[in-house]
């Protein structure tokens, strides 16, 4: 049997999930947070089971471990030795990685080099790929890039208007983010729509960190995300698109120093920062319905921005298959879905339905017959897509 672990580490959490490859099954899945506190929370799942517990995890090497020994300890694998590959989420490949590939040294080192343009991520990624590596050195390891599935963008879209040399020399560019999931949610859309030899379609990731993808025939063609995760729609703590005067502003006349701003931007505006309440979609309407006006217009303004990218999209598609939600928001809130929709449906022929939307779970059609374009609910599974990469690149 083949088992393989993908692996998330973000900037202070581990996510994994264990696959029996020749079933595609997950033996066991969890998360380890709050890495670097002293109140971390490691949850795992398995066998019908959920484990919670809370102690300090002090670093991503000791979480790596804390991981592995649970496995021994509950008889998940007899041996680690078991566990033939590993593959990991990294957030940012740059210009060098259009596709998933085998770690070497050079490999580490341009993800390393790339740590600037996702410093919250590419770090925590370098310590786990070490860290898994010498905890199981009979396995392999392989790296799965964020922004590979948008390689294929056109110039047009991902060049920005600066002068070309920072382009040239230094690789600025838009590289986008979440095309893991803008891949696999893609893939399974086309196959719902019947696998036609051609499918316009159009993403909308939805979670804390948000972003939009047209799809033309498989390929992205353009995403809402930029250089970072930073650009696009407003987000949970994130700002997404602004004037960049703005920063200037702030810096010159307002007395904030660069490094200040940009956590601003980064950790304390979206939804938290508009409302005042919280970058959770869940508070926000829970807030709005209370009566709360500064709650109301940051769901307003995340609804609109959405619908903008969804709406400049069909544009440049030309016409529109689908539309599918995936991610935290776009998976579970049906007020967010039928608020977005409401804003496009008279121009792009919607007709959502309802029961479907409110009352259904999982994967499913939400837009009723005679709607021009059909609407899916499609949950993402970025750790099976790693998984499955892992498997071919390493033979498995």
């Amino acid at each position: 049997m083949s088992k393989v672990l993908a692996v998330n580490c973000g900037s202070s959490s581990l996510k994994f999930q264990l696959f029996e490859m020749n079933t595609e099954s997950v033996i066991t899945s969890g998360i380890i947070e709050r890495i670097g506190m002293e109140d971390s929370i490691f949850t795992i799942k398995y066998n019908g089971t959920k484990d919670k517990k809370v102690f300090a995890v002090p670093t991503h090497k000791e979480a790596v471990q804390v991981l592995l020994d649970t496995l021994i300890e509950k008889k998940i694998v007899e041996h680690l030795d078991e566990i033939k590959g590993i593959g990991h989420r990294v957030v940012q490949g740059g210009p060098y990685f259009d596709g998933s590939c085998v770690v070497d040294d050079d490999v580490i080192a341009k993800i390393d080099e790339l740590s600037p343009l996702a410093p919250l991520h590419n770090p925590a990624h370098i310590i786990g790929i070490k860290a898994f590596k010498e905890a199981i050195p009979t396995a392999g390891a392989v790296v799965v890039f964020d922004t590979a599935f948008h390689h294929s963008i056109k110039p047009e879209n991902a060049v920005y208007p600066i002068p070309y040399k920072f382009y040239e020399e230094n690789k600025i560019r838009k590289y986008g983010a979440h095309g893991t999931s803008h891949y696999y949610v893609s893939k399974r859309t086309q196959e719902l729509l019947g696998n036609p030899e051609h499918a316009n379609i159009i993403l909308c990731h939805l979670g804390a960190g948000a972003s939009l993808c047209a799809v033309k025939d498989g390929k992205s063609i353009d995403t809402s995300m930029g250089l970072t995760p930073l650009a696009g729609v407003m987000m949970a703590t994130r700002s997404g698109d602004i004037d960049a005067s703005v920063v200037d502003h702030l810096i010159e006349n307002l007395g904030y120093d660069m490094k200040t701003v940009f956590k601003m931007l980064n950790k304390e505006s979206g939804l938290l920062g508009v409302s005042g309440v919280s970058g959770d979609m869940r508070d926000i309407i829970d807030a709005k319905d209370a009566g709360n006006q500064r709650a109301e217009l940051a769901f307003n303004m995340f609804r609109k921005r959405v619908a903008d990218y969804i709406g400049s999209y069909f544009v440049e598609l030309g016409h529109v298959d689908a539309i599918s939600f995936t991610a935290g928001i776009g998976e579970n809130s049906f007020i967010a879905r039928e608020a977005i929709i409401n804003l496009i449906k008279e121009a792009l022929g919607i007709v959502l339905d309802d029961k479907a939307n409110v009352e259904g779970h999982g994967e499913r059609l939400i837009s009723a017959p005679e709607s021009k374009i059909k609407v899916f609910v499609v949950p993402t599974d970025e750790e099976l897509v790693i998984a499955r990469d892992t498997k071919e690149l390493l033979n498995l």
